[in-house]
């Protein structure tokens, strides 16, 4: 066996101590987005999840995989398209009682400011709050960039406990965005 193969089994390992059910990483379309929901809702079923819950896991699944495709598709162009499609990733998993949907990919820093204070604003909201964010984003014009703006209102109204975020530092244009919701 060469040293340079990738060990599966260690992979494979990882994945169940870490908790993750599924888990993809690159270029998000909107059939890959589709079968994966199909494929969670299912395992989720068949694992017998509260209605409730199963609806929630994939409600969040399904919006940040959108946030993560949409993000990369207004930025791709030139050469750092491919680098931007495939930077992409979303995970479920288990963590005791509780699911955990992750998402990840680069994002230009001059995006960043307005993200963080967005998501801090959010953070900072009770149920109540976050309910009265979302009636008022309802009353507003679509975004020229596409959406209503509710998608981060209503994961954060979906989760168990306040959106976590980080940014890690790529290189002079980017940072890798990492987002949590915990259902």
């Amino acid at each position: 066996m060469s040293t340079s193969t990738l060990d599966l089994t260690r992979l494979q390992d990882e994945l169940r101590y870490q908790g993750i059910l599924m888990s993809f990483s690159g270029p998000f379309s909107h059939s890959i987005i589709e079968e994966l929901g199909k494929a969670i809702r299912h395992h989720l079923e068949s694992t017998q999840v509260a209605g409730s819950a199963l609806m929630d896991v994939f409600a969040v699944y399904i919006e940040q995989a959108q946030n993560v495709r949409n993000y990369i598709s207004r930025l791709e162009s030139g050469p750092e398209q491919t680098r931007l499609a495939g930077s992409g990733i979303v995970v479920i998993a288990q963590d005791e009682q509780r699911y955990v949907i992750s998402s990840g990919n680069l994002l230009d820093r001059t995006d960043a400011p307005a993200l963080v204070a967005h998501l801090e604003r959010l953070r900072s909201l009770d149920k109540a709050g976050l309910k009265a964010l979302y009636k008022e984003q309802m009353r507003q014009p679509l975004n020229p960039q596409g959406g209503a703006g509710l998608g981060l209102i209503c994961m954060a109204r979906k989760g168990a406990a306040p959106l976590e975020y980080a940014l890690g530092d790529v290189d002079e244009r980017y940072v890798f965005f990492s987002l949590r919701v915990v259902i």
